[in-house]
């Protein structure tokens, strides 16, 4: 049962990386294991088109900046170069290919199970990420699709879609950044099917970008904030109602509070005005060749991507210790544990409008120093 490590941490993400950096620099010796082969394993699996949403400036983690020369809206590539020189830079012990498959407590310690045997520590920390497992709902007929469906998450740019009448579901900035990019890579026509109205807000307004104003109004009240936001979107976005767009039912950042982050438009709102976007209803079933929508519509589309969000996915690990919630999410999260797991610490669980790179670099600190002052 001895362990050469003070802490072993699951996932070598930005979050994972970053906890392990700040424990080395409190003196202590983390060991990152992951079931992948390498650093970032989401980020080079996501879409090329993709950049970070959040400023660079305000999105490196502890100990090293993201370079000046990869500009202020970071790409995909580069931000998996920046792991990687991260991992490097920090000299952190890093174990791929090592899938952990279970966590349990005995005798005072963490015992985590992988195929190859037990992991032992003190302290574990789980990061293995907030969109973790492609969720794709269970349309009525889904089966039945003769069309080519797929997850967002096996999207990677437009060109298997050129000349292809393409419906991306799904109005999350993933849905919104894929319809823009099959819009401009050729696509046939591109549709987007909308649930519930987004809240749009423009990357930058006056120069300060979205991620600023919503670290400047964080501490107040919705009731206060949304009409600020408001008032934002009215003037920056406009009245979206002749392109198919409602207004949203609830303000920008009461919806954050719920997990639900705005859309930074990624060229959304002039594709849509162009009309080389169209907004429909949402999806609700599937017949053969047809999609059925929410308001009785019917289309035909040749590929229909599902950029329906991810599950965390942390039942199989620690589900049967009891501290989740309702919606598979960390009871206790950052610094704080679960009575019922002491040394037994989540980070990167949560959807914040000031930035999750930025929140997890906050949080890896916090849960260093309390790992440092439990030595």
């Amino acid at each position: 049962m001895a362990s050469n490590h003070d802490a072993v941490i699951v996932g070598a993400g930005p979050a994972g990386l970053a906890v392990a950096a700040t424990l080395r620099a409190e003196g202590l010796r983390p060991l990152v294991v992951d079931k992948a082969p390498a650093v970032g394993a989401a980020w080079r699996a996501h879409y090329d088109r993709l950049h970070l949403h959040t400023e660079r400036i305000l999105s490196g983690l502890p100990g090293l900046p993201i370079p000046r020369k990869h500009g202020k809206w970071v790409p995909r590539a580069a931000v998996v170069e920046y792991l990687e020189d991260y991992a490097r830079h920090h000299a952190l012990e890093l174990r791929f290919s090592t899938p952990v498959e279970r966590i349990d407590r005995e005798d005072g310690a963490w015992k985590l199970s992988t195929p190859a045997g037990p992991l032992w520590a003190r302290a574990a920390v789980i990061a293995t990420g907030y969109n973790h497992t492609p969720h794709l709902p269970d349309w009525p007929g889904r089966a039945s699709f003769t069309g080519e469906l797929l997850h967002s998450a096996r999207y990677k740019d437009a060109s298997p879609f050129r000349g292809r009448n393409v419906l991306v579901v799904g109005t999350g900035n993933s849905g919104a950044e894929i319809a823009v990019d099959l819009a401009e890579g050729g696509a046939a026509s591109v549709s987007i099917a909308v649930r519930t109205p987004p809240n749009i807000l423009p990357r930058e307004v006056l120069g300060l970008s979205a991620q600023r104003l919503g670290l400047a109004l964080r501490q107040l009240p919705p009731a206060i904030v949304d009409p600020i936001a408001g008032l934002v979107q009215r003037l920056a976005v406009g009245d979206l109602r002749p392109y198919g767009l409602a207004r949203p039912p609830r303000g920008t950042y009461a919806r954050a509070r719920e997990g639900q982050i705005p859309i930074l438009d990624p060229g959304l709102l002039q594709a849509l005005r162009e009309r080389r976007v169209t907004a429909v209803a949402a999806v609700r079933g599937f017949e053969g060749r047809e999609v059925i929508l929410a308001d009785g519509a019917r289309l035909q589309p040749d590929a229909v991507i599902a950029a329906t969000g991810y599950i965390r996915a942390l039942e199989r690990l620690v589900g049967h210790l009891d501290i989740l919630d309702g919606r598979g999410l960390p009871l206790a999260h950052g610094a704080r544990t679960h009575p019922a797991a002491p040394s037994l610490f989540f980070i990167g669980y949560t959807n914040p409008i000031s930035g999750n790179l930025r929140e997890i670099g906050i949080d890896a600190r916090k849960i260093s120093r309390a790992l440092r002052r439990r030595d």
